[in-house]
Parts: structure tokens; C-alpha cells; sequence
């Protein structure tokens, strides 16, 4: 078992584990991902390293509960732990002096964007941070992001804080304004990310996206993790999760993620039914 030492709710159904995985903290690097199996009928979960101590032999997560496992994880408390953390996995991300680099994030996004911004700022970039969320009671850690990068800028979808508006609204108007950006990082939900590749692309600013579907190996044997990238069968687990988000085949990419949403639905609902008592106790 792998124990949980830390526990927070950092906005509605985001949450925020400090786990035990030694052997995983002494090798990780920005942008690599974990993966997660709660218990022995656990699904396995691709997870994005939010941070990680060595000394302590720690990692940081940060997820969004959507289905089953998710919810049976986020109901663990400090003291328990998850049968298994394997990694990690992944490439980790290109971390070179660019100039300017914007790293926009989104819910869950804004941990595992937090190490790659830092790398980027100790690069010697100049790290301008973007943060959305539908309205400011979905944002969270502003502070931590603030303090690696040299700009932070929020939006929200409601206006409640900061722009109106979404991290690619934030990006369009930095380009309309005429500032140059050498390279775009995006994490988050696959519509962000989309969205952020589309508001660069016709400038010709590289942009990068960080893609963790389906997966159950996570070393590329199993094949379920499969994106199509500037027209070839890629593997997010070991070419990526990083991938040039020009490139990427979005429509499909999209098209995979609800393959079984009917099934994911039935089990969650079956799921609740069987665990109400676990759900009333939270």
C-alpha cells in the first residue's frame, strides 16, 4: 500500500493527495504521470505528477473526480492508501530557453503545470501563467503558480475573477496586443487544450499539450492509449504525454474519450447504490 498523507479539496471535485512512492520521487521529472490502482478491482488511472520530494520520498497528485474510481479514491482519507502507484511514466516534457512561454492550465491542469513552469523559469524563460476556471470558486493554487512564473494571469467563464473569458481568450489577446510568445504549454481538459491549439495555430506558435487518455499498461503494449499526431499512431503513454497540439487529431481524440461512457455511467450509478453509506459519511 502506498499511504496518503495529505488530503485537500482544492475546489468542487478536485482534490489534492500527498502519497508515499519513494521509489517513484526519486526519478521524476516535469511532466511525466503516474498510474494509480485504488484497490484490486480498480481500474487503472493515468495520473499527472503535480510535484514530488525526493528527500521525503513523496508525490503530489491532482484529479478531478468523473467516474468510479476516481470517486472511490477521492473518498480515501490521510491514514489509508491506494494498492498501487507505478512510474514514472512518460516522456518528461521538453524543457529548453525559449523566451517567452505561456503555461495555461485548467482545473486538475494547474498541478501537473506547476513543475514544467518551474523548470521553464529556471531555464531562464520568462514564464507567463494562465489559469481558468468556470468561476473563482474552481481556482485554486494561485499562489503556488504565481511564484514560478513572472506573470499570472486568471479568467474565469463567469467574470467572478479576473478576465472573462478562457485561457485561449487570455492567449488571443496577448498575441493581438503584439507580444511575442516563443511557445505555448497547455494542460488540462481536452476542450482546453483544443481550444488553446486552435488560438495559436494560425500564428505559427509552437504549442504543446500534455494528453492522457485511456490507459491500462502504460508502456505501450496494450495499445488503448492510442492518438493520432500529424497523421500517425502515437502512444500517449511512451512517445508521449506530450504532443504538438497542431497536430493532434482532436476529433478523434475526442470521439475515443466517450467510447464508453455508457459503461463508465452504469458502473458509477451501479457503484453509488452499493456505497450510499460511504457517500453520506463524507
Amino acid at each position: 500500500m502506498y499511504g496518503i498523507l495529505e488530503k485537500e479539496k482544492l475546489a468542487p471535485n478536485v482534490i489534492h493527495f500527498k502519497i508515499e512512492a519513494p521509489a517513484v520521487a526519486r526519478k521524476a521529472r516535469p511532466g511525466q504521470f503516474v498510474i494509480l490502482r485504488v484497490d484490486e478491482k480498480g481500474e487503472r488511472i493515468p495520473m499527472s505528477l503535480a510535484g514530488w520530494d525526493p528527500a521525503r520520498g513523496t508525490i503530489d497528485i491532482t484529479f478531478l473526480v468523473v467516474g468510479t474510481s476516481t470517486r472511490k479514491l477521492s473518498l480515501l482519507n490521510p491514514g489509508a492508501g491506494v494498492l498501487n502507484v507505478a512510474g514514472p511514466f512518460g516522456r518528461p516534457a521538453e524543457v529548453e530557453h525559449y523566451g517567452e512561454v505561456v503555461c495555461a492550465a485548467g482545473c486538475f491542469g494547474v498541478g501537473a503545470i506547476l513543475p514544467v513552469a518551474a523548470a521553464l523559469k529556471e531555464k531562464g524563460n520568462r514564464v507567463v501563467a494562465v489559469m481558468e476556471g468556470r468561476s473563482k470558486a474552481f481556482l485554486f493554487w494561485e499562489d503556488r503558480l504565481r511564484a514560478v512564473s513572472d506573470e499570472l494571469v486568471v479568467a474565469t467563464g463567469d467574470g467572478s475573477l479576473g478576465r472573462k473569458g478562457w485561457a485561449n481568450d487570455v492567449i488571443a489577446d496577448l498575441v493581438n496586443a503584439g507580444r511575442r510568445i516563443d511557445r505555448v504549454i497547455a494542460v488540462g481538459c481536452t476542450f482546453m487544450m483544443m481550444e488553446c491549439s486552435k488560438a495559436t495555430r494560425s500564428h505559427g506558435i509552437p504549442t504543446v499539450v500534455s494528453l492522457t487518455p485511456i490507459m491500462v499498461d502504460g508502456t505501450g503494449m496494450c495499445g488503448c492509449c492510442r492518438v493520432q499526431v500529424g497523421g500517425q499512431t502515437r502512444f500517449a503513454c511512451v512517445d508521449g504525454p506530450e504532443f504538438d497540439g497542431h497536430q493532434v487529431d482532436w476529433d478523434l481524440l475526442i470521439s475515443k474519450q466517450k467510447s464508453y461512457l455508457d459503461e463508465e455511467l452504469r458502473s458509477l450509478n451501479l457503484w453509488e447504490r452499493a456505497n450510499w453509506h460511504k457517500l453520506m459519511a463524507r
